[in-house]
Formats: structure tokens, C-alpha cells, sequence
């Protein structure tokens, strides 16, 4: 056996002979069989160093052994790998505002680690060697090295923990970020071939039995194949198809076919063409893993059949992983599949059903229901109503003007007869209008949206919901305030919300509209009036002239006939009398067709109404629910292109 030399103490130990892992009970004698101590092979720089100090150079210990090493950092290749991991830091960048930091983990490990194999050196390959207990991996890692490094034997577990073995120097970054000790660092057995050549920048590991029953050994396991570029994965006839290897990590790492080997070893206990049966359902289950096998110059999973023990079929893993490492394409490889893998956990937090946002539709509804809680409809009926009654005292008659005088004293409302305060039910009735309209509004903006952006809109929405009646009551104050310039104040007042209508009367001090509807939608207890005169039409100063004629005649008229009666004036009641007539029945004529001709201009002036408010009550809603709920849009939007940028360019096999 050879001597094993710890880099850390530079003493040796020669291991005791043991038996095969593949075959207990024989020795093995296949190209794992190892040449005696002194046979020209040293693990580790600083041993390498001593020995040539002490006996001269040997063989594996010349001058390109013991030269500085040179390392270069790793530089992806023009591919499309730095591009998505940068739209990936985006997107974590992005959503860390929504998405809670469990979710992102995985995304920012992704990204800690890509950075990591980008500052080492890109001239090395890391492959492990994984496999269950007795598959013989380690065997394979002895045969492949040309030395027995890591330990065989009928013991359980044999492998404790990681070994390397590095075919060149410049890979002890890599090593360090695997945390292997200097001690399990190895160097093989250098033969000069073309195959020991195609090698050259190989890092293997072994690695402890990924079922052992060792504690620790399965989170050793674990840790590595998480940094490794690639895996060799070394099955046995007996355990090719275990539950714990395929659901445990062929499954989940059906993604990274590429940078994966499957081997099949001991196929020299199989009889006849078994090898290749076992081979074939072995195919046939990572199939169902989703695997995708590299067949037919198709891109995935390398497999293939050999015994570790014999050398047969490990010169042609030894072809194969050379070309592998040749490519210096493996890190790469790995950190697009680990990319590949990010994405697909975050694609229920980012890909949404069906198109979601805000259209018109939804817009113009919510408007609608906005309208309706205030009572725009209510208030520019009002407002009609409030013209004509302006039309009326303007060109009526005085005698019918103070009748209505008389009438509207005993209406509740006036000086004489206060209005009841609004009922508390139409309060809440309001108030759950607009809370209503603000959940409709918020559940189809987030139709379909992925839970957490769905509820960032929701959140949006209802915290902007939370001061919308005060700014629709605010809107009601201002028109109160800005009545005198000649635009139709009262239509920010208006009834409708909750059973209230918007009601008017005539009084001594001029017009009044009674504002319910949209305090009532702000949720509050409050009456008022708003004041002010609506706009009169050019033809009413001929109408009031007119009147104040028709006024005159009859006035003029009964004064007459009472100085006939009085004897004051001579006799004569035919010219007085139908004087008289002319103003009695000219006054309701001319009242008469002021209301006809203030038909057309009130109904307007309603519609303007009725319009002022409606476009008040959406722009209120539209600052304070529309934009809140469009920004979350706009950002969702914005993390979903960087997801597409991810997802874009995959160029692992999933």
C-alpha cells in the first residue's frame, strides 16, 4: 500500500490492507490497486515540496508539480448567464418589498453562490462522486486517481468525510469554499497518457454515503453537492432504484442533467446481458424522474455501465470526463440549472392566470359605484329642480310667490321647521357603498394575480379607502365655498346614499339645497345648505319686466275700479276691469311660459350637475384607490419582465 502523507504534519501512514467495498471478501487488483510506499506519488503541495528538498524530484513531483500555480477567476463565456443573474438580483431587489424572505432564499443563495464560483478559478472542474453505502464509489475514485486515496473496505461507513483529488494546482479556493482540510487534499497517480492530459483541471471529490447512518455524513452530502459543477452519481444492481436516491436528489435535480453522470458499476457480478437490462430500467427511472438523458447528441445526464474493480468501462468515464473538462463549461452549466431551479420555485409568486389589471371597464364601474354612494343622479335632480324653482320665483307672480312662501315654512327643512338629522342606517348604508365599490374595484384589479401581489393591491386599495368619504365631504365644503363663481355649486350636493334625497326649498334668504347624499357617503351626521343662485338665461330680465308689467296692470286696474266705486272717478267699469283682466291673466301667462322656456336650460343645468359631481367623486377615487392600485400593477409588471428575463434564456434541460 502507498504511503499517505497529511499535509498538515507531514508524517506517513501506511493504511492496513482491507477488502473491497464492491466485492468483500477479495483483494482488489484492478487498476485501483496502488504500488507499494515510495512508488513516486505525493497528496499535497507542501508534502510534494519536502520530499523533493529531501530526495530530488520523482516521478509525479518535476518542476510543473511544484511551479506557481496560476489561477484565473471565473468569466462566463458570451452565453446568457450574467445577463439572468442580473435580471435575477433585480427581481429579488424588486420584490423584497412583497415577498416575505423565506421565498427569496433560495434566489438569494443562488446568487451568494454564483458570485462565489465567479471569484475562483475557471481553469478547474469540481465533480463529486456521490453514490449509497457499497456502491463503490470510492473504489471509482481510486481507479480514477490511479491510487488508493480514499478508503474500501467491508466497514460502515468507510468514507468519514470529503476527499479531494486535484489533477493541477491553482484549486485550493475552490477547495476552501468546499471546506476540505488540507489533509484530504490529494494529488493522482500521473501516467502521461492522452486521458491523463483531457484530465487536466479535474477536481474530484468522494463523498461520504449519502444513507449512511453516520450523523453528519448526509449533511456533508448535501452541503457539497450544492457548490460542486458536477456529480457522479455510482448505483449498484442491488440499489440502483432506492426510494431515498431518486426522490432525495435525482428528482429534485432532474434540471441539472447536464453537469449529472449516472454510473452503474459492479456489472461484473450481473450474468450474461442482465448488465444491460439493469442498464436500461436504470434509464427508464431517471426518465420518470425527469431526467433528460444525453443520447443521440441530445443534451442531459450521461449514463453508462463499468466495474470499478475490473477497469472495465473506466477508461471510457475517464474519455468522457475529459471532454467534460475540456469544456470548461461546467460552472457554468451548474449555475444556470441552480438559476433554472430559483426560478421555478418563484414562478407561483410571479407568473399570474390570464392578464390581470385595470381596464376601462373596470374603471368606469367603479366610477359608477362611486356616483351611486354619493348620489350624483339624486344631486342633479336636485339641481334641476332648484333652476325651475329660480325660473318660478324670478318670472311668477307675487301673489302665487308668497303662497309657496307660506307653504315652505311649514316644510321640515325651513327656519320654522328644522330637518331631521339622517338616519344612522343611511350612514352605514353609505359608507359600506363606497367600502364596496373599493372591494370590487381591488378584487378585479387582482384577478388572477399570484397571492402576494393580489394582496399588496388589496392592502392598496383599502389603505387608500381609508380617508375617501372625509375627501368626498371635503368635496361637498369646497363647493360650498366656491358657489359664487358662477358654477353650479349644488351639484356636489345630492341624495341618493343610504335613502337620502337631495330636497329644496324656498325661503326669505334666497335658494338652499339640502346636502345629505354626500355626507351621508362620507359616513358622517351632517345637514347643511349650500347657497348660491344657478346661472340666469339672457331672456329673464324680459321676463321679470314682463311680470312686473302684468303686476302694475292689475294693480293699476283695481285702483281704478276702487275710485269708480268710491266716487272719485267717473263710472266706467268696462276699461278698468278688463285691465284688471290683462294683469290677472298675464301674470300666469308669462310664469307659464318661463317654466316651458326653463325646461330645456334646467335639464342641462342637472345633467352639468350631476356630471361635476360624478367626475369629482372618480378623480377623489381615482387619486386615492385607482393610482395606488395601478402602482402596485406598474411594479408587479416590472418584476414579471425581470422574470421573463430569468426564465428567457435557460439553457439547462428541465
Amino acid at each position: 500500500m502507498t504511503a499517505v502523507i497529511d499535509e498538515g504534519t507531514g508524517r506517513g501512514e501506511s493504511p492496513a490492507p482491507h477488502e473491497d467495498s464492491d466485492h468483500p471478501g477479495r483483494t482488489p487488483d484492478g487498476p485501483a490497486r496502488v504500488p507499494e510506499a515510495g512508488g513516486g506519488w505525493n497528496d499535497g503541495l507542501i508534502a510534494r515540496r519536502a520530499a523533493a528538498k529531501e530526495a530530488g524530484p520523482g516521478p509525479g513531483t518535476g518542476d510543473d508539480d511544484v511551479r506557481t500555480p496560476q489561477v484565473e477567476a471565473y468569466v462566463p463565456s458570451g452565453g446568457p448567464l450574467r445577463p439572468r443573474l442580473d435580471a435575477l438580483r433585480e427581481l429579488v431587489g424588486l420584490s423584497r418589498a412583497r415577498l416575505d424572505g423565506a421565498t427569496l432564499a433560495e434566489a438569494g443563495r443562488v446568487l451568494d453562490e454564483a458570485a462565489a464560483r465567479r471569484r475562483l478559478s475557471s481553469r478547474h472542474t469540481v465533480v463529486a462522486i456521490a453514490g449509497a453505502t457499497g456502491s463503490g464509489k470510492s473504489t471509482l475514485f481510486n481507479s480514477l486517481a490511479g491510487v488508493q486515496i480514499s478508503e474500501t473496505g467491508l466497514r460502515r461507513p468507510t468514507t468519514a468525510a470529503p476527499i479531494a483529488c486535484s489533477w493541477t494546482d491553482g484549486a485550493a479556493g475552490l477547495l476552501d469554499r468546499l471546506a476540505i482540510p488540507g489533509r484530504l487534499r490529494r494529488r493522482p497517480q500521473q501516467g502521461g497518457t492522452d486521458a491523463d492530459e483531457a484530465l487536466q483541471g479535474l477536481v474530484l471529490v468522494d463523498l461520504p454515503d449519502h444513507d449512511s447512518a453516520a450523523p453528519g455524513h448526509r449533511e456533508q452530502v448535501d452541503r457539497v453537492l450544492a457548490l460542486v459543477d458536477a456529480v457522479i452519481w455510482v448505483v449498484d444492481p442491488e440499489k440502483y432504484a432506492d426510494a431515498a436516491l431518486h426522490e432525495r436528489y435525482l428528482r429534485p435535480l432532474a434540471g441539472h442533467a447536464e453537469i449529472t453522470f449516472v454510473v452503474l458499476n459492479q456489472v461484473d457480478r450481473l450474468p450474461g446481458d442482465a448488465a444491460d437490462q439493469v442498464l436500461d430500467d436504470l434509464r427508464r427511472l431517471l426518465d420518470e424522474d425527469g431526467m433528460a438523458l444525453g443520447e443521440h447528441g441530445e443534451p442531459g445526464a450521461t449514463v453508462m455501465s463499468l466495474s470499478a474493480l475490473t477497469g472495465d468501462g473506466v477508461g471510457e468515464l475517464r474519455e468522457v470526463l475529459g471532454r467534460f473538462v475540456q469544456e470548461r463549461t461546467a460552472a457554468a452549466r451548474r449555475l444556470s440549472a441552480d438559476v433554472d431551479a430559483a426560478a421555478a420555485r418563484l414562478r407561483p409568486v410571479y407568473v399570474a392566470e390570464g392578464r390581470p389589471g385595470l381596464g376601462e371597464r373596470a374603471r368606469e364601474e367603479f366610477a359608477d359605484r362611486l356616483a351611486e354612494a354619493v348620489g350624483a343622479a339624486a344631486a342633479g335632480q336636485a339641481a334641476e329642480r332648484e333652476w325651475r324653482r329660480n325660473a318660478g320665483r324670478a318670472c311668477g307672480t307675487p301673489w302665487l310667490r308668497l303662497w309657496r312662501w307660506y307653504e315652505s315654512t311649514r316644510r321640515p327643512g325651513s327656519l320654522e321647521c328644522p330637518a331631521l338629522p339622517v338616519p344612522v342606517e343611511e350612514e352605514i348604508t353609505a359608507r359600506q357603498r363606497v367600502e364596496q365599490a373599493v372591494r370590487t374595484v381591488a378584487d378585479e384589479a387582482a384577478d388572477g394575480l399570484p397571492g402576494p401581489w393580489a394582496q399588496a393591491v388589496r392592502e392598496a386599495a383599502v389603505n387608500g379607502a381609508d380617508g375617501l368619504p372625509e375627501a368626498l365631504d371635503e368635496l361637498v365644503e369646497k363647493a360650498g365655498r366656491d358657489d359664487g363663481r358662477g358654477r353650479p355649486a349644488s351639484s356636489f350636493a345630492g341624495g341618493g346614499t343610504g335613502g337620502g334625497a337631495a330636497q329644496g326649498g324656498a325661503g326669505p334668504g334666497g335658494s338652499t339645497v339640502m346636502a345629505t347624499g354626500v355626507a351621508g357617503a362620507c359616513g358622517m351626521a351632517h345637514s347643511g345648505r349650500v347657497g348660491g343662485k344657478p346661472p340666469r338665461p339672457r331672456w329673464w330680465p324680459a321676463a321679470v319686466l314682463a311680470q312686473a308689467s302684468m303686476t302694475l296692470l292689475q294693480i293699476f286696474g283695481g285702483l281704478w275700479l276702487v275710485g269708480q266705486i268710491v266716487g272719485v272717478l267717473e263710472p266706467g267699469f268696462l276699461t278698468p276691469t278688463l285691465v284688471m283682466l290683462a294683469g290677472v291673466v298675464g301674470g300666469p301667462l308669462v310664469e307659464w311660459s318661463c317654466a316651458a322656456a326653463a325646461r330645456g336650460p334646467a335639464r342641462r343645468y342637472g345633467h352639468e350637475a350631476e356630471r361635476q359631481l360624478r367626475e369629482a367623486a372618480a378623480a377623489c377615487g381615482r387619486a386615492r384607490v385607482l393610482d395606488p392600485v395601478a402602482a402596485e400593477l406598474v411594479r408587479y409588471r416590472e418584476v414579471r419582465e425581470r422574470y421573463v428575463a430569468v426564465t428567457e434564456f435557460s439553457t439547462t434541460v428541465r
